[in-house]
Formats: structure tokens, sequence, C-alpha cells
């Protein structure tokens, strides 16, 4: 087994800073991007439990995870008992050092299949859920979650206290309610109530981007520690710097210029690998943009760049994305 997070082993272990999962984000080369910095565990996109066993085409790849990758969650979600404890035993087979249980996916097609956020309307459903990953493996279960369904549904506090008594070790809360989706501000005050109710880790998640936010945070809520989601889109080194501000340790070398085209560009490639050249140019756009935004790329560079069909003609444009003097955010 992989060498589980300290939070999970030692009780006065410090604030651990944990990248969110993120749907067509976390993937493979960007989780083990930000874990080369040193983030305190990643979490793979949310994986459909029933597809992954049945090996539907694409589900495969975002649970895949490189035996040698420590600190790694597999999120799974699902409605079924039996494809939730399949998947969880197929992930551990795979070398997952935890899995996550996902029940805060505010998706319309995710809850309009009883997954997700929707669980949170069906506690005792939920609950046979965890129950059934639990009992399948030996691995630590953990649970993301959010405050609840709406302000008429904010059972998170009860949820939490049934998932610790079925084993689940750590529970990550959006301070959010489903029916907000991202909207507003986050309510990091109000996961205190799920601090509270448990003796199990909590963290908190939710416009979290940086060691100011993660202060607040952890301030409000009292939270254990803190999920970093789009705060680390374009800074996959955000993770380790919000956690070396927290802990007084070392701060990683933020990349400018050569060093971050050396990184994007070691970043696109792995994606082309990865998912193949096709496809992976299309997929790191994304990834590109964010870089450019932080290094203050000229506009008609970045548009050259993100249309580009060619990976030497990508690869050989970003070398003028990311002059020399340009910091990244």
């Amino acid at each position: 087994m992989a060498s589980l997070p300290p939070i999970l082993t030692d009780a006065g272990a410090p604030p651990p800073v944990v990248l969110a999962p993120l749907a067509g984000i976390t993937d493979l080369p960007f989780r083990r991007l930000v874990a080369s910095f040193g983030a305190g565990w990643v979490v793979s996109e949310m994986v459909a439990s029933q597809e992954m066993v049945q090996a539907r085409p694409g589900t495969r790849e975002r649970a895949e995870i490189g035996a040698d990758q420590a600190r790694t969650a597999v999120q799974l979600a699902g409605r079924d008992p039996h494809w939730m404890a399949e998947a969880a035993r197929m992930v551990a087979d795979g070398g997952a050092g935890l899995i996550d249980i996902n029940m805060g996916c505010p998706a319309k097609k995710v809850t309009g299949g009883l997954s997700g956020s929707a669980l949170m309307r069906h506690p005792d459903h939920a609950l046979r859920l965890i129950e059934a990953v639990t009992g399948a493996v030996d691995l630590p279960v953990t649970l993301k979650m959010r405050l609840g369904w709406d302000t008429d549904c904010l059972n998170a506090p009860a949820i939490a206290r049934a998932a610790a008594a079925a084993g689940v070790r750590l529970v990550t809360i959006h301070g959010r309610t489903r029916q907000q989706f991202y909207r507003g501000h986050a309510d990091w005050a109000a996961i205190r109530a799920v601090r509270d109710a448990v003796a199990i880790p909590v963290l908190a998640n939710g416009d979290i981007v940086d060691a100011g936010t993660a202060r607040a945070a952890l301030a409000a809520s009292g939270a254990a520690g803190v999920m970093v989601g789009r705060g680390a889109q374009g800074r996959p080194w955000q993770l380790a710097a919000i956690a070396s501000a927290l802990t007084g340790t070392r701060a990683p070398r933020v990349p400018t210029g050569t060093d971050l085209l050396d990184l994007a560009g070691a970043h696109y490639e792995a994606m082309l690998s990865f998912y193949g050249t096709a496809l992976g140019i299309r997929v790191a756009r994304k990834h590109l943009g964010w870089y450019m935004d932080g290094a203050a790329t000229p506009a008609d560079l970045r548009g050259t760049i993100l249309r580009a069909t060619d990976p030497a003609m990508v690869l050989a444009a970003l070398r003028g994305a990311f002059a020399p003097g340009r910091a990244a955010a």
C-alpha cells in the first residue's frame, strides 16, 4: 500500500493541503505535476463506478494512477452499492492509496442519476453506498460532500457521523449547498458544525486559492486542513506554496521564464502521451491557457497557440509565451 497522508496516522500532523477532484482537469499528468511540487495528496477526477467496471471509454483513463504514485485518492461516484464495491476493489488492485466517495458533485447529469450531491437527499441510501465501499477494501476511505442539498437540508453533520461510524476516515466539506452550485461565497464557518460532529479529520473546501484564504478557512471552520481546486489551475505549485505558508517550511520555487516554458512544455507532452495526439491537443488547451494567463502572454500569441493543431508548432510558439521577466501569478 502507498504511504498514507500523515493526517490519517498522526493526530499532530500539520494541516494538509489536498488537490481537489476536478472533472477534465485532475487527470494523471496534472496530478503527477502537482504531486511533484509536494501536495498532501491528490484526488482523481470523479469516476463513475459502473462505467469503470464495465470499461466504458474514458473512465479507466481518469482512474489510472500509476503504481508508483504515492498519496493518491481515486474518487468514485455511483448509485448502486454493488458497482461501488466492485470499482473500489478494482482501483485498490490498481495501486490506489485512498478511495474517496463523491457526494458533492452538483452537476445535473450526475444528480439526475442519484449520484453526487443528490445522495445528500437520501442519507440512508448514501450510507449503504459508503458501507459497500468500506466493506470491500482495506484502503482508507474518505468522503467529499457539501453542506447539504439546500438551505432546508443542511444535513452534512448527520451524514458525517454515520459515515465515520461506517469506517470513513476523513470528510471533506465544500462550503456550499448543491443548489448554490458555485455561486456566492463558500461558507467556511458552516463547516464547523461538521467538525464538531465527528472525531475524524475534516477538510474545508471552496474558494481556497492561496495562503490567505487557506488561513481564513481554517480559522472559520476549525478544519484539520484544506482542499484546493480552481486555485491550482495553471499553478500546479500552489498547493505546495500554501502548505509552506501554513507550516513555515521552505516555499517552492515558482517557475517563470524558461522554467515555466519547460514546465508547460513537459506537461503538454505528457498529456499528448497520455491521451494520444488528437485528443491530447484539445484537452491540453485549457492548461496552456491558464499558464499563459499567469504569464501575461500577449493575446495574439495566446490565440495562435490555442488554435494550433501541430504539437511541434505549439511547442515552438510557447517559447515566446513565457518571456523572461513575466511572473507567474
